[in-house]
């Protein structure tokens, strides 16, 4: 006997593939839960958004996101752009009294890459233990290192068995070559 496989409903007005952000979201997906596909945004900070957009469009926050009408996508991208100006509190948002400029921001993206990327670098320059851990290539945040984060470099222990007797008759070969140099 086949098992019959569940086929998603098919809605015309429904679009499968939604951009907001610079970012191709699964339009089959509550909202809530769709917006964790774009870089920065935790669960939490999606439900967030959801419920600023539902207060807002009153739109419940678990409608599918293809479903929306295309004028909505657009408030939403506003809200997710910025967050702070739609009553998202302060303590969500991933940049909060930024070194430079002092600004509380929620960066996504590749804007949020590069800043990650500048506080290595200036972590890296103050040589600061946190940065000089980065450098080495070694755990940050205090754990152990007998036993994990191995891997990252070189191959160094016990070679197999196959590769050892590849290199033993090498060895042999090239032996009597040395013996006759010394006569």
């Amino acid at each position: 006997m086949e098992k019959e496989t569940k086929q998603p409903e098919k809605n015309p007005e429904s679009r499968y593939i939604v951009r907001i952000a610079g970012k191709d979201l699964n339009g089959n997906l509550p909202i809530y839960f769709a917006l964790t596909g774009i870089r920065g945004f935790s669960h939490r900070m999606s439900k967030n958004i959801a419920i600023i957009f539902e207060k807002e469009t009153k739109i419940p926050a678990d409608t599918k996101l293809g479903v929306l009408p295309e004028n909505m996508d657009k408030r939403l991208e506003e809200i997710v752009l910025n967050p702070e100006k739609h009553g998202i509190p302060t303590w969500c948002l991933n940049r909060r009294k930024e070194i430079e400029t002092g600004e509380n921001k929620h960066l996504i993206m590749a804007d949020l890459e590069f800043s990650l990327k500048k506080d290595l670098q200036r972590m890296k320059e103050t040589k600061s233990y946190k940065g000089l851990r980065h450098s080495w290539g070694l755990p940050v945040r205090g754990q152990r290192t007998k036993s994990t984060h191995r891997g990252k470099g070189p191959v160094v222990g016990v070679q197999k068995k196959d590769v050892k007797q590849a290199a033993a008759p090498a060895k042999k070969e090239s032996a009597p070559a040395k013996d006759q140099k010394k006569k």
